[in-house]
């Protein structure tokens, strides 16, 4: 069970390590021993608005991948996307450089609009600003994005870091945005910490889940 602290601008977290074997009410939370086995570490919920979800400890080289599973995050104001960044000192800064690609495709629900492109405006060209991880969402009462976010070897000190992103978003007017991102972030230091928030806006509700695959 993860501990918590709030500030009025972030949501930090600080995981306690589970148990081998590890169950918390959700299917995607059953693991077992042995190599390959995911472990839940750390679960973030947000019931009130706030700035950031930032996750400071957990992150090390207990294991080589991390999986980020981000439900139903709803936003604070229309046409605004969910984003992450990185950090290699503890939090301090969230400005890891890194290079990424990104597509979606969108489908409107009188189905009078469909499409399947390239989305230049959310890929990173040795950037060390925030990677977009879905479009335009919606801030009515049932709009929210969900989706899941892959870190890998995030403490090896030779090789950059690699991530990748799928999102699904129920966004403004009404339209379902699936969106695909894959990048990796342009260092050879240690990643320990990482930053989830919306383009504008307070993050008003949701849940971020932080696993680990046992070497």
């Amino acid at each position: 069970m993860a501990l918590t602290k709030y500030n009025y601008n972030s949501f930090d977290v600080t995981p306690v390590a589970s148990n081998a074997f590890a169950f918390d009410g959700d299917a995607d939370a059953l693991a077992t021993a042995g190599a390959g086995a995911m472990s839940l570490i750390s679960t973030s919920t947000v019931s009130s608005g706030v700035s950031a979800v930032s996750i400071t400890s957990g992150i090390d080289s207990t294991y080589h991948t991390y999986i980020f599973k981000f439900i139903s995050m709803h936003g604070q104001t229309d046409d605004r996307k969910f984003q992450f960044n990185l950090s290699a000192d503890g939090g301090s800064n969230y400005n890891v450089t890194k290079t990424s690609t990104s597509f979606r495709s969108y489908h409107n629900e009188g189905d009078s609009a469909t499409v399947l492109h390239y989305a230049g405006g959310s890929d990173l060209a040795q950037g060390t600003g925030v990677q977009h991880l879905s479009f335009d969402g919606g801030a009515d009462a049932d709009q929210t994005c969900s989706g899941t976010l892959h870190l890998f070897n995030p403490s090896n000190t030779t090789f950059v870091k690699h991530y990748v992103a799928e999102t699904s978003t129920y966004g403004e007017s009404n339209y379902i945005n699936h969106c695909f991102v894959g990048g990796y972030g342009n260092t050879t230091s240690a990643i320990n910490a990482i930053q989830f928030t919306f383009a504008t806006g307070n993050i008003d509700s949701g849940i971020i889940k932080m696993y680990g695959i046992s070497k």
